[in-house]
């Protein structure tokens, strides 16, 4: 089960895809915009009543790009997410009726848990972001950096009770329609500390080690590569772009919004041309758009295809995206536009596949133009990169899933 934007949802369609090749049966729980992810995997699909992009479309949500702090976006989303979770609820109920053990992603923990609680069902968690307290960096959320050890954890903790509140009222409504007595978001928190519930995180360990604070059950797997379907191609009129000239740089948002694309597309373009470049860009949610013989735009493509093919990727550092580049071998530059993008940003940096990384707000061709130059022709930044992809294709992050699961069916069982 999860919610959110497409990076939110593609990483689960790997690890179901897994789990049904180690002999489950797995059913996706989001969004029915995304249904589109799971044709071929083997992996069913429950549509959950809410579409994220058109809820960012709505007035309520062009709040949020209009926002100018991390701070506003991220107060604006709780809000977003309080007025939708019962929505969400009824949906995760229904599909959990038909299930056996819930994997919850870090969006949906607070509802599914008591979901699970209330049909008697095992769980665990399966993350895609670092979100427990540690010492060792500052919450995610929060960006780049640490504030220390002693605050660094205090704000992991407020963050993670911060979110429980947001879901607190529906969680209320679901227990007590389960008849289970109420639970506060605190109690609800340490309830799941105390019981050691288990969280499997989707992410490698070479980019972020396993905190050595981290309680009983927490564990870092390694990545979960979406399932981008057999023999899948590009566009053939992509696959002429690539092929009549050199290597491209792609460049992409995601899911990020922004106030205005027209002005962003157009610096991008420019600093492509600046660095004499061709560019593929990808209109991703917020629109962005190129025209000429020197640039394609593009809208979804399998990343697994077209990074290993480009010269470089630009793109938010997205959790999902920031993967895929580190997948591909190919250097990087971040443009963090909200939430836990400056930590993956950041981690890009310090990875040595990225020479620094740009804030969208004063993304223009003059700053664009000589980080792209860098990241295309410093050869340290791709030799760190393919080293990187060669030792994570190295992983496997479905089989300790996969062993939990086994666990979960049989108590005990080491």
């Amino acid at each position: 089960m999860t919610a959110g934007s497409r990076g939110d949802v593609a990483p689960f369609t790997g690890l179901g895809h897994g789990l049904v090749r180690a002999g489950h049966e797995v059913t996706l729980v989001t969004h029915g915009c995304f249904a589109d992810l799971v044709p071929g995997s083997g992996v069913g699909f429950h549509a959950l009543p809410v579409d994220p992009r058109a809820e960012l479309e709505s007035v309520r949500g062009r709040r949020l790009h209009r926002s100018v702090t991390g701070a506003g976006k991220i107060i604006g989303l709780a809000g977003l997410a309080r007025s939708l979770a019962g929505r969400l609820a009824d949906g995760m109920v229904a599909a959990a009726r038909a299930c056996d053990v819930l994997l919850l992603s870090g969006s949906v923990g607070p509802l599914g848990y008591a979901v699970a609680e209330g049909l008697g069902l095992p769980s665990m968690g399966v993350h895609l972001q670092p979100l427990e307290p540690t010492g060792e960096f500052a919450p995610p959320v929060a960006g780049a950096g640490s504030w220390g050890p002693a605050v660094n954890r205090a704000a992991g903790y407020g963050v993670n009770l911060a979110v429980e509140r947001v879901f607190a009222e529906t969680v209320r409504e679901l227990r007590e329609g389960f008849g289970l007595p109420p639970v506060g978001p605190v109690a609800a928190r340490r309830a799941r500390e105390r019981r050691a519930w288990p969280v499997h995180h989707g992410f490698s360990p070479l980019v972020v080690p396993r905190p050595r604070d981290w309680r009983r059950g927490l564990d870092v797997c390694g990545y979960w590569w979406p399932w981008d379907g057999e023999d899948t191609p590009l566009p053939d009129a992509l696959e002429d772009f690539l092929g009549a000239g050199p290597a491209p740089v792609f460049v992409g948002l995601g899911s990020a919004t922004v106030p205005d694309p027209g002005r962003l597309s157009g610096e991008i373009v420019r600093a492509l041309r600046a660095a004499g470049l061709r560019g593929v860009i990808q209109r991703g949610w917020g629109g962005l758009c190129a025209e000429g013989d020197d640039m394609f735009t593009v809208g979804e493509v399998p990343h697994s295809l077209l990074f290993p093919r480009v010269a470089a990727v630009v793109h938010h550092a997205g959790a999902g995206t920031t993967a895929a580049g580190l997948r591909a071998g190919v250097p990087a530059v971040p443009v963090p536009v909200q939430f836990d993008e400056g930590f993956w940003a950041a981690r890009l940096v310090a990875l040595g596949v990225a020479p620094g990384s740009l804030p969208p707000g004063g993304l223009r061709a003059e700053r664009l133009a000589p980080a792209l130059v860098r990241a295309t022709t410093d050869p340290a930044y791709r030799r760190n990169a393919r080293d990187l992809a060669e030792r994570l294709g190295t992983e496997d992050g479905v089989a300790p899933v996969a062993r939990a699961l086994i666990r979960l069916e049989h108590p005990g069982r080491p």
